[in-house]
């Protein structure tokens, strides 16, 4: 079909992306993935992902992204002219989490050159800077403070040394779950990276009080249970084959080890993921 003008879009193909390695924009995202071609945020529909790119370039129309010291990268959303709105591409990042989107960065090497890839972020907060629009003029400018995401090894297969809550009802965990799931409009990036960690927690202690023990895959009860006596559970994001994924209720279940390792490595593993989405959506909706 590509022969005849048509663009092929796999749906929910995994973006198997490496730190630091360079891609073209046109041949290694969007003609798999889909999605807005040009500017600078790239919302492509049915893929759980958000592209979003940086560049020197931008510096002429207001936008300053980069680093900071303690790891946040602050990242300049889109509106050349007039002050930025909290829509579109804005809304995708504002909302990745809620959507049960990631946000993958990739950094310009130059004019017609390929794209460096720098990794999966998490918007944590957000504030408004003044600063000049392509015409000069002073408007609002919306900059979101985005945390890398835990590395996959680490938080792959949970945390064995997870404590739950306690002296928390089932609904009070789940509001403050969904709350967790929502970026902030905060002045400060600087506790950023803290308060990710904590909203990361947060969806983990309400998943694994609402499994009550129970795998939410196979229905059967935990198949051991921690030092702490509590049962053994571990955190699955199904919207992403690697569990640092979105951190949302509605795409997080517990369920038992075994099940969870079929999942990622098992040939019926595909099979199982789509079956796990399904008892989610009836659970949270």
């Amino acid at each position: 079909m590509e022969h005849f003008g048509y663009e092929i879009v796999h749906i929910n193909k995994l973006a198997n992306f490496e730190i630091g390695q360079n891609y073209s924009r046109q041949d290694d995202i969007h003609r798999i993935f889909g999605g807005q071609q040009q500017g600078g945020i790239s919302t492509p529909a049915n893929q759980p992902y958000v592209f979003i790119f940086t560049g020197k370039s931008g510096a002429e129309f207001g936008y300053e992204d980069g680093w900071q010291d303690n790891g946040v990268f602050l990242y300049t959303g889109e509106g050349q002219v007039g002050d930025m709105e909290m829509s579109g591409g804005n809304k995708a990042i504002l909302e990745h989490t809620e959507q049960g989107k990631e946000i993958l960065l990739f950094e310009a090497t130059g004019k017609g050159k390929p794209y460096i890839f720098r990794g999966k972020l998490a918007c944590q907060s957000w504030d408004e800077v003044e600063g000049p629009d392509r015409d000069g003029a002073t408007r609002k400018i919306v900059r979101f403070h985005l945390v890398p995401k835990e590395n996959a090894h680490v938080s792959e297969f949970g945390a064995v040394e997870y404590v739950p809550p306690k002296g928390k009802t089932l609904e009070e965990l789940k509001q403050k779950a969904i709350q967790a799931g929502k970026a902030t409009n905060k002045s400060s990036w600087k506790s950023a990276p803290k308060e990710y960690r904590k909203r990361s927690k947060a969806v983990k202690d309400y998943v694994f009080a609402r499994a009550n023990g129970v795998c939410e895959l196979t229905g059967k009860p935990a198949p051991f249970k921690r030092k702490d006596g509590s049962p053994y559970l571990e955190a699955h994001h199904t919207r992403q084959m690697s569990d640092n994924g979105p951190d949302h209720p509605r795409w997080v279940g517990a369920i038992c080890p075994s099940v969870h390792r079929e999942i990622h490595f098992g040939e019926n593993g595909e099979k199982l993921n789509e079956k796990l989405k399904k008892i989610l959506h009836e659970l949270e909706g």
